[in-house]
């Protein structure tokens, strides 16, 4: 499979990134890609969030994601992008990653789990945490991808729940905020998950200054395959399932692990 990382620079113009996104798929299908992956916040980004977040909030059904299935279709690509999604009756949105099929259809869906409450960030005053129970995967060109977000990288077990239930590629979206040490952490920790699970992993971050930039694609041995810069650009790369099985081979710790992956109790609550 060749998938393409879309290093956006998302605005508060949803419009604008919705043309940025129709460009940067274009690119990617003449890269002959299958499957293009565009950060977190894809639809509507802030250099610092705030109460517009909640305010331009979609339906799953929205303009925004009736938009993305038109691009995908137009362009025979299936389409990985963040969005904002509204929720009835609720003072918070969900941090959602939407997914369009090449044919325009509806694929799958991801509400963020664990929200960036760190790093004096506050993600939960704004978003609601998700109530997902299980992984959330979906294939294309005879690919399992699973999806993940951003502050999702600091959890190992949501990588390993994904790589148990099937999945050749994780994908992560991000909005990586700047700050000490911070791009060191991403490329650790993306290395890391694609080590442990003998997985592809792939990182699409916002282009600066909103975030760090640095997309990556890493294969099951921690090897970088293609990583971008500073700029918002589109680079495809391929996915192997031959390299998971041979890298498997030598390291099966999938296989040799002594339990069962299972969701772990949380150390708070969240209201």
């Amino acid at each position: 499979m060749k998938v393409s990382i879309a290093q956006l620079d998302s605005t508060d113009d949803v419009e604008r990134n919705l043309a940025r996104i129709e460009e940067m798929a274009a690119t990617a299908a003449g890269q002959d890609a299958d499957l293009v992956v565009f950060p977190e916040f894809a639809m509507y980004d802030l250099p610092q969030p705030d109460h517009r977040f909640v305010e331009v909030a979609e339906p799953l059904d929205g303009p925004f994601t009736q938009a993305l299935r038109r691009t995908a279709a137009r362009h025979g690509v299936a389409i990985v992008a963040g969005m904002l999604e509204s929720i009835e009756g609720e003072d918070r949105a969900h941090n959602t990653l939407y997914v369009a099929g090449p044919n325009g259809e509806y694929l799958a869906h991801y509400r963020k789990v664990h929200l960036y409450d760190a790093f004096m960030a506050k993600e939960s005053d704004l978003i609601r945490p998700s109530e997902a129970d299980g992984p959330v995967l979906f294939e294309v060109a005879g690919t399992t991808v699973g999806l993940s977000t951003c502050y999702d990288i600091r959890f190992p077990e949501s990588s390993r729940e994904l790589a148990a239930a099937g999945a050749d590629l994780i994908v992560l979206a991000a909005s990586w905020v700047p700050g000490p040490r911070k791009e060191d952490h991403l490329h650790v920790l993306g290395r890391a998950r694609a080590i442990e699970n003998t997985v592809y992993f792939l990182t699409a971050c916002q282009a600066p200054p909103i975030s760090t930039g640095g997309s990556v694609l890493l294969d099951p041995m921690g090897v970088v395959v293609g990583e971008l810069g500073e700029k918002p650009e589109v680079r495809t790369f391929e996915v192997d399932k031959e390299r998971i099985a041979a890298v498997r081979r030598v390291n099966p710790c999938l296989t040799d692990r002594r339990f069962e992956v299972r969701r772990l109790a949380t150390a708070g609550v969240v209201d």
